[in-house]
């Protein structure tokens, strides 16, 4: 059984390929960037990107061995934040990482007193949607059309500061 330990960290410039080519294996063209897209994104004043690093260990007597395995970029607004991206290589996923960048940018996001967070997602990515409810976040409203293959996105929500007063 594959072992993945990680850590999460800021971005750093030549993480950039790396990024991009786990984005293109995580979803389709037409939802996937381009690289100016995703460089745009990342280089935006109020955004920061967190990277998920995996020490990976196959056996005993294998070596660790770190590697980027996932990727968030969000935004800060004056009131609100907002999740751009969060993208998890296939063969690390179920080990925690999409949950801990999600937990990570939702502590960046408090602190910089954003009362809410928002995202899009694909209406046909159940799995995407399971995993934001599982995180307490709500379906608010659909956006036609919203990506560029034509797909309609579901945008949904988070409020923040409540669930610190309370949690």
């Amino acid at each position: 059984m594959l072992s993945v330990r990680f850590t999460i960290r800021p971005y750093r410039a030549p993480d950039f390929k790396t990024l991009w080519a786990i984005d293109q294996s995580c979803f389709a063209p037409g939802v996937s960037y381009s690289p100016a897209e995703l460089r745009l994104y990342i280089g935006r004043p109020q955004a920061f990107t967190l990277v998920a690093e995996a020490q990976t260990e196959s056996g005993p007597e294998s070596e660790a061995r770190a590697r980027i395995c996932g990727f968030l970029v969000a935004e800060q607004g004056r009131r609100a934040g907002h999740i751009i991206t969060i993208d998890v290589c296939s063969e690390a996923r179920r080990h925690g990482i999409g949950s801990c960048l999600l937990e990570a940018a939702e502590g960046e996001l408090r602190q910089a007193s954003c009362g809410r967070v928002c995202l899009e997602t694909a209406v046909d990515n159940r799995a995407a949607l399971c995993f934001y409810k599982r995180h307490g976040y709500s379906v608010i409203r659909t956006l036609p059309r919203y990506y560029s293959n034509g797909v309609d996105a579901l945008v949904l929500e988070k409020h923040l500061l409540s669930v610190l007063a309370h949690g």
